[in-house]
């Protein structure tokens, strides 16, 4: 088997048509897992071939909007999809805090539709959620496992949100680092320290500092590029993928733009600015290979 990771979303809150919110598939044999469920995340499982009944499990960062409004669909829709209403819970794991009263709330909104379609055919169950919160680690600490793969939480830097988390999912094919959303921090190093790919978010910050000082905030807590490429230069990471894309790239040559602030980091390895359903794929004992969506 191999280890498939497959960017399901890259945009940011700002809307495009061609990028979804953020989220990040992990699939090894029959294990699932989304991390992060923004807008339009059921359509892109379904075009990366995800029959939602069978998700093994979602992971949340943190509870901004953008990383959650999928999130009811996923659930809502996984329910309406499994016509038998024999679907098991699915494992929600997220930090203690808001996100988990988003989760525990969500579905309140629904509650008459749910009504209905219960009656009308014939089913017995809600969809079923299985909330699996956890304190926020001082290092890495595992809080998701399942035959081979398991998944380690460790805290981040996007303060004021709070708690804020990244994601390492560690397979027999080696080790996959979500941030989330981050400033570059020591605990992103300590995450991703021996990692074979990192996904990171983005934010050019030399095009945000340009702007009117009302809308400087986005950098008190986001990733300036150019310290990304610095620290995956320090880290060794041998693949780097870009998502969360802030400014959001309208061209090949403004995707290039982040490439060029990478590099100017020092980063000397395998870069992806991605788009949806780019993907990249993780043998043992192999370089990871990136698989852009449009070839």
């Amino acid at each position: 088997m191999t280890t498939e990771v497959i960017i399901t979303g890259t945009g940011c809150p700002v809307p495009d048509a061609d990028r979804a919110g953020p989220g990040v598939l992990v699939r090894y044999g029959e294990t699932t897992l989304q991390f992060d469920a923004g807008r339009a995340t059921v359509n892109r499982l379904t075009a990366a071939e995800v029959w939602l009944p069978n998700l093994s499990a979602l992971f949340v960062t943190h509870h901004h909007s953008d990383h959650l409004t999928g999130l009811q669909d996923v659930v809502m829709t996984r329910w309406i999809m499994d016509r038998e209403d024999r679907s098991t819970a699915i494992p929600i794991v997220a930090p203690a805090g808001p996100a988990c009263g988003y989760v525990e709330d969500m579905l309140l909104p629904w509650r008459h539709d749910l009504a209905v379609r219960k009656e009308h055919t014939g089913r017995t169950r809600d969809p079923a959620i299985d909330l699996r919160p956890f304190e926020l680690p001082d290092d890495p600490t595992e809080v998701w496992s399942d035959r081979d793969v398991r998944v380690l939480a460790g805290q981040v830097r996007h303060e004021p949100v709070h708690p804020a988390v990244g994601f390492r999912v560690e397979t027999p094919d080696g080790a996959v680092v979500i941030s989330g959303d981050t400033l570059v921090c020591d605990e992103m190093a300590e995450l991703s320290a021996g990692a074979d790919i990192v996904i990171y978010e983005a934010l050019r910050f030399e095009v945000i500092e340009r702007l009117a000082e009302h809308r400087r905030f986005i950098l008190d807590y986001h990733a300036d590029t150019r310290l990304i490429g610095a620290q995956a230069a320090e880290l060794g990471v041998p693949t780097l993928v870009l998502t969360h894309l802030i400014p959001v790239p309208q061209s090949e040559a403004e995707k290039d733009l982040f490439v060029e602030d990478i590099r100017r980091g020092g980063f000397e390895g395998d870069l992806l600015v991605a788009d949806d359903l780019d993907s990249v794929v993780l043998s043992a004992g192999q370089k990871p290979m990136i698989r852009r969506a449009s070839e």
